[in-house]
């Protein structure tokens, strides 16, 4: 068995949790790959006796990894998810922080999660990404065209509002006058939309949500549509430049760029041990008032 490990921090509180892993996975005689950056941030901070291999960029991926895990909180798995891309390789996240939608298995149950990941006791959500497209290339957007939460414009360098001119399957839908608008996934309803007033939707739900970011006009709302949809963008301002975001990723674009906004052709593959559920984490968001954003 091999198994790709990412984290994009070292807190000295997680150093044990981390530490286990590699511990019970050692045992097991599983094979290791650890993420060039964060196996430098393991050595920099704890002493390991073993000598683990690594990997810096996707290209150095392939199907021969039976699993990914990823080691911090759900913005680790946003950042996991551009090095597995269409590999298709299940993501398994464990949370360091608090509790999250997308890293669900808790640090101090590392050995019992790990176990029923090897016995099989375990099922795959399959979560769908947009994909982005521009009129104009951007290197800083690059091959990187893809979300798994949400894309979304903003304005840059001003108070102005901008205005966020929307079509679907060709047809007008409306002028946003905002701070922007985010185009989220199932997977992003729990984050930066539900943050401005976008619902909740379940992850397997064939739906896509555009929320806009502080609108001028009262009567604009979040609206579902489905996530066939083709939706077409074009940013006009005081500036003569707008921001755009994909989950943490953010680049700049030129006013009137026309930015195509489509669900992307392949999906992430998310581990969900047996008796956890998206339901059940949301229970207990809802009920213990934990961090609102995944």
């Amino acid at each position: 068995m091999k198994i790709g490990i990412y984290g994009q921090f070292y807190h000295k509180e997680a150093g044990q949790y981390i530490q286990q892993l590699l511990d019970i996975l050692d045992k097991k005689q599983i094979e290791v790959i650890i993420e060039k950056n964060f196996l430098k941030l393991i050595h920099e901070n704890d002493t390991i006796e073993k000598d683990y291999n690594h990997f810096s960029t996707f290209k150095e991926l392939d199907n021969s990894y039976d699993l990914f895990v990823s080691i911090g909180g759900d913005g680790t798995i946003l950042k996991t998810v551009t090095y597995v891309r269409d590999l298709n390789i299940p993501i398994v996240g464990i949370n360091t922080g608090r509790l999250g939608f997308l890293a669900t298995i808790k640090k101090n149950e590392i050995e019992a999660s790990i176990d029923k990941i090897l016995t099989g006791k375990y099922s795959i959500s399959k979560r769908s990404l947009l994909q982005i497209t521009t009129s104009k290339a951007s290197e800083e957007i690059g091959e990187l065209n893809f979300a798994l939460n949400e894309i979304a414009v903003s304005r840059k360098n001003t108070t102005s509002m901008i205005s966020v001119k929307t079509k679907l399957d060709g047809e007008d839908l409306t002028n946003y006058w905002a701070d922007g608008l985010i185009v989220a996934t199932p997977t992003g309803s729990t984050g930066y939309s539900l943050s401005c007033g976008g619902p909740v939707i379940t992850p397997h739900t064939s739906s896509l949500i555009l929320t806009p970011i502080a609108p001028h006009n009262l009567n604009a709302r979040p609206l579902v549509i489905p996530d066939n949809t083709v939706i077409e963008l074009s940013v006009s301002g005081r500036e003569e430049q707008h921001l755009i975001s994909l989950d943490s990723r953010i680049a700049t674009l030129d006013n009137e760029t026309i930015i195509t906004l489509q669900k992307a052709p392949f999906q992430i593959s998310l581990i969900r041990l047996e008796g956890d559920s998206f339901l059940k984490t949301l229970r207990r968001k809802l009920l213990w008032g934990e961090d609102k954003r995944n």
